[in-house]
């Protein structure tokens, strides 16, 4: 395997480090020899797609320097192309996952304060904002609990010795 992908090989062994963007631009020739091989194109969209995934402005700059050195500048944009693509859809997921979980701790602090209500604790409006902006869940789930027997609203809100 490491003949047919000594790029891959040198991508992943200093893809975690900090010398990767300062690497790459030596890497040119290698590049280009795995792009001349029959499946050249594939085996180096796939490195190049997991060099994009790194979150570095600098691994960027210099993998689209390296693609645009190796193959012509329109199928180096395709490539880059499919990746911003990706990209986009990886943080349209993020952001659907971060708005499940705001939902979720949104659903408890209302939890928790309907228990109140309930149970005819008063929750003044700082105590309200207090439990609604929590978010943590952990927390959270303490005062559920803690609100189905709670009589006042420290009973709930104070850390108590466990």
């Amino acid at each position: 395997m490491r003949r047919r992908w000594p790029a891959a090989w040198l991508v992943l062994r200093h893809v975690r480090t900090r010398e990767l963007a300062q690497k790459l631009p030596d890497w040119v020739a290698l590049f280009a020899q795995v792009y001349a091989d029959a499946e050249g194109t594939e085996h180096l969209a796939v490195v190049i797609r997991y060099l994009l995934w790194e979150e570095d402005a600098a691994v960027h700059t210099a993998a689209r320097r390296v693609l645009h050195s190796v193959m012509d500048g329109q199928r180096a944009e395709e490539l880059m192309g499919s990746w911003a693509e990706e990209m986009m859809e990886k943080g349209i997921q993020k952001g659907l996952a971060r708005g499940r979980e705001e939902g979720l701790l949104r659903g408890r602090a209302e939890a928790v304060l309907r228990i109140l209500t309930a149970r005819g604790v008063h929750a003044d409006e700082a105590a309200r904002q207090r439990i609604l902006s929590c978010t943590d869940g952990a927390t959270l789930d303490r005062w559920f609990d803690r609100a189905l027997n709670a009589t006042t609203l420290s009973e709930v809100l104070n850390d108590l010795a466990q």
